[in-house]
């Protein structure tokens, strides 16, 4: 059976690579990219499972831009994509009072399928990606947080 391969798309290095060893740690294969614009070429180029998508990056919105530009192409729109973001957390300090959540998915604004706010507890990460493989992935029986 092939090893479910998850992308990780975000700017800060740190955050990257501790969530790629969390995630390799539970039996995933980790593409990694630290930008919307390679991000969206990681996935036209290479089999990915589930993406797991920052939004603050390039500019303060492209990981709401870099979602809906892989619901928008045949090789990435069904792609199961995450958003892992502290977006919340930046507007809270900033004194806006909106906040995000999985409530504001929909197919056109926010064409996500799970949001979360970061930080993640790795296991709760592994899990996410597991219920969105459905029963078929298994990487995290032997994970522990």
């Amino acid at each position: 059976m092939n090893k479910v391969t998850v992308l990780v798309v975000d700017d800060d290095v740190d955050f990257v690579k501790a969530n790629q060893t969390a995630l390799e740690n539970a039996g995933f294969k980790v593409l990694t990219a630290y930008s919307g614009t390679e991000g969206m070429q990681m996935a036209r180029e290479n089999h990915v499972d589930v993406a797991i998508l920052d939004v603050i990056m390039e500019t303060a919105d492209r990981g709401f831009t870099l979602a809906r530009e892989m619901r928008n192409e045949e090789k990435t729109k069904s792609i199961p994509l995450v958003m892992l973001t502290s977006v919340n957390e930046v507007n809270q300090k900033a004194g806006f009072l909106f906040t995000f959540s999985d409530k504001d998915r929909d197919d056109s604004w926010l064409p996500i399928d799970k949001f979360l706010d970061k930080p993640v507890k790795p296991k709760e990460l592994v899990d996410v990606v597991n219920r969105l493989m459905g029963e078929g992935s298994k990487a995290s029986e032997n994970f522990s947080s």
